[in-house]
C-alpha cells in the first residue's frame, strides 16, 4: 500500500521511480550526479545554464551512457548559447524529459519545447510566479520556499506550498529545507507530488564539489549562518557565511560594482559571449524590472561561486545553500540517499495509516447571528 503512495503525478509524468527531483545547481549537477540520481531512481536536472554548447553536448553523451531512464536539463535565456542549449535538449528528446528554469523561456519557446514532448517545469519562489509560468505553459511547477539555497524568497516552504497548490492545477514539487524520507512524506500530505533537494544532493559522494569545499558545508552546525544576502548580485541568495561574503557586504556598493565589473569580464572569456551579447543580455534584464546596477551585479555570480565549487577555494568564492546543510554531517552515495529516504517515507506514510485516530470531540461553530449577538 504504502509503495503505491509514492508514485504520484511526479512519477508518472517524468517516469521515475520515486518523487525525488535532484535539482540543477551550477558547477554541481554533472552527468556523474544525475546519472547517479536516475539509476537510483529520481530524476537529475543538468547544470546547462554555466555550460557551453560543446560541454553539454559531453555530460548528455555521459548521461546516456552511464544510465537508463530520463532526466532534465536546467538552462536560463540571458545565457550566451541559449539557442544551441535549446537545440540540442529537443535533438536528445528521447531521453532527455524535461527542462527547468528561473526567469526562463517566453511561451513560443515553451511551445517548442512542448511540441517536442519535452515538459517545462520552472523553479519559483512567489505565488504570483507559480501563476504567470503556468499561464505561459508550464506542465509542472517546483516551489522552493525561503529556506531553499542560491536565489530564494522570503516565504518559508510551509507557508508557499499551500498558496501555490491552491491556486495552480498542475503537479507541484516542494522544495527548500527537504533532506529526509519524514520530509518527503510530510510534502505529499501538504498534496506535492514530491520534493526536490540541492543542498542534499550536493552534499554526496557523487558530488563535484572540491573535499576543501565540502569541508564548509560539513562543519556549518548552525542555520542561522546561512544567511541569505543581497552583496553578490543584488538579489536575495542564501549562502554559508564565510570571509569573502562578509568582505563583499561590509566593501560598500562601489566595492562590488568593481568586483562584478572583473567578474563579467572573466565570464566573457569563459564563454566567448560577444560585447553586442553582453549589451543585449543588460538591456533586457532592464526592461524585465532589474536596475542597471542589480543588472552589473548580476555578472558576480557565476565566477565567484566557480572558484568555490570548481577550484576548491572556499575562502575566495561564495557557498551557495540552503539551511538544511546545518543539519546534514554524512556524504553518503546517491543510491544509499535515496534508499534511505524512500524506507523513511513508507514507514512514515505506514504508520500513519495504522495508527487509530482518537476521538476528538468535535468544536461547534457558532452561527453568524450568534457571533455578532
Amino acid at each position: 500500500m504504502t509503495a503505491s503512495l509514492l508514485q504520484t503525478e511526479l512519477t508518472r509524468t517524468l517516469g521515475c521511480r520515486y518523487p525525488i527531483v535532484q535539482t540543477a545547481m551550477g558547477w554541481v549537477a554533472d552527468a556523474n550526479l544525475v546519472s547517479a540520481t536516475t539509476q537510483a531512481g529520481g530524476f537529475g536536472f543538468l547544470a546547462a545554464a554555466v555550460m557551453s554548447t560543446p560541454t553539454l553536448r559531453e555530460q548528455i553523451a555521459l548521461v546516456r551512457e552511464r544510465c537508463e531512464g530520463p532526466f532534465g536539463v536546467n538552462f536560463h535565456m540571458f545565457q550566451p548559447n541559449a539557442a544551441e542549449v535549446i537545440d540540442t535538449v529537443i535533438a536528445h528528446r528521447d531521453r532527455i524529459r524535461a527542462v527547468s528554469y528561473g526567469r526562463g523561456p517566453d511561451a513560443k519557446t515553451i511551445a517548442r519545447f512542448k511540441q517536442a514532448g519535452i515538459l517545462c517545469m520552472p523553479t519559483v519562489g512567489a505565488l504570483k510566479h507559480a501563476q504567470k509560468a503556468v499561464e505561459l505553459g508550464a506542465d509542472l511547477i517546483t516551489v522552493q520556499g525561503g529556506e531553499g539555497g542560491g536565489h530564494t524568497g522570503s516565504v518559508p516552504t510551509t507557508l508557499l506550498l499551500p498558496q501555490v497548490l491552491d491556486a495552480v492545477k498542475v503537479p507541484v514539487v516542494a522544495a527548500g529545507g527537504f533532506h529526509s524520507g519524514r520530509g518527503l512524506a510530510g510534502a505529499l500530505a501538504f498534496g506535492a507530488a514530491g520534493i526536490a533537494m540541492g543542498t542534499r544532493f550536493l552534499m554526496t559522494a557523487e558530488s563535484p564539489v572540491p573535499r576543501a569545499t565540502l569541508q564548509r558545508y560539513l562543519d556549518v552546525r548552525d542555520a542561522a549562518h546561512i544567511r541569505a544576502s543581497t552583496a553578490l548580485d543584488g538579489m536575495p541568495q542564501r549562502m554559508i557565511d564565510n570571509e569573502f561574503l562578509l568582505r563583499l557586504e561590509r566593501g560598500g556598493l562601489p566595492s562590488r560594482l568593481l568586483v562584478a565589473l572583473r567578474s563579467a569580464w572573466s565570464w566573457r572569456r569563459q564563454t566567448g559571449m560577444s560585447m553586442s551579447h553582453m549589451l543585449k543580455t543588460f538591456v533586457g534584464a532592464i526592461r524585465e524590472g532589474d536596475s542597471a546596477i542589480q543588472t552589473m551585479m548580476a555578472a558576480n555570480a557565476p565566477v565567484i561561486i566557480q572558484r568555490a565549487m570548481v577550484d576548491g577555494r572556499p575562502d575566495e568564492g561564495v557557498l551557495p545553500s540552503g539551511q538544511v546543510a546545518a543539519v546534514i554531517d554524512a556524504l553518503p552515495p546517491v543510491a544509499e540517499l535515496i534508499a534511505s529516504i524512500v524506507a523513511e517515507a513508507e514507514h512514515c506514510l505506514s504508520r500513519l495509516q495504522t495508527t487509530p485516530i482518537p476521538n476528538i470531540p468535535t468544536i461547534a461553530t457558532p452561527t453568524r447571528s450568534a457571533r455578532t449577538a
